[in-house]
């Protein structure tokens, strides 16, 4: 929707992830069709934040001869999913990159000073060494997702990306002031942040659709 975004955010336009996630944003749309269509959407945002992984060649024996192909260079991706909403994206990545390690962060915002506040974390040791992208519905006030790159970063990563579905610009904004160094790609970048730090038009809570509380 909002179109004026920074070069290292990435909006996916493609025509399937725009129509499923207009299918998201129906409030009619029942929880179980919800999660449908977020892990759909979800391989179609994997496969576009994956794009620059880098290869090298091995060589193979097909059914005809052994020749040189193309396989991943590096360790295979981690991905850390943001409690607990972003487990919703993270089993779609997962159907595209069964092989990728796996962390979860535990982030609440606390809904009198919008901060996000820490209770659970739980990452592979060996983060330093590997692609990590950070996967969340929604980039809404940014603070948690902040809160969740530099914890991560203080453990080692390096090579890190953010990966949601739904962006404001006020979000990107805080985000970029915290770590200018990490792209982040989602789906759509909507007009605005309402007075209780829900984006507009947005689709709602995504944990509480995601999961039918409430």
């Amino acid at each position: 929707m909002n179109k004026s975004v920074p070069a290292n955010v990435t909006i996916v336009d493609h025509p399937l992830v725009q129509v499923k996630l207009t299918q998201m944003r129906r409030k009619e749309t029942i929880s179980s069709d919800f999660r449908r269509l977020l892990k759909e959407i979800s391989l179609l945002l994997a496969y576009e934040v994956t794009r620059d992984l880098a290869l090298t060649e091995r060589e193979i024996e097909t059914p005809i001869e052994r020749a040189m192909f193309p396989v991943l260079r590096d360790r295979e991706p981690c991905f850390i999913s943001i409690l607990r909403a972003g487990n919703g994206i993270l089993d779609g990545m997962m159907d595209l990159l069964p092989s990728a390690r796996v962390g979860h962060v535990g982030l609440y915002r606390d809904h009198e000073t919008l901060e996000a506040v820490e209770y659970y974390y739980k990452v592979p040791s060996d983060i330093a060494d590997r692609e990590v992208i950070v996967v969340d519905p929604m980039l809404a006030t940014g603070h948690t997702a902040v809160a969740a790159i530099e914890r991560l970063k203080k453990d080692g990563a390096k090579n890190l990306k953010f990966l949601c579905l739904l962006a404001a610009p006020e979000g990107i904004a805080e985000f970029h002031k915290g770590h200018p160094d990490v792209p982040v790609f989602t789906a759509s970048v909507d007009k605005k942040l309402n007075e209780h730090g829900y984006i507009v038009p947005g689709l709602g809570d995504a944990g509480d659709r995601i999961y039918g509380t409430k």
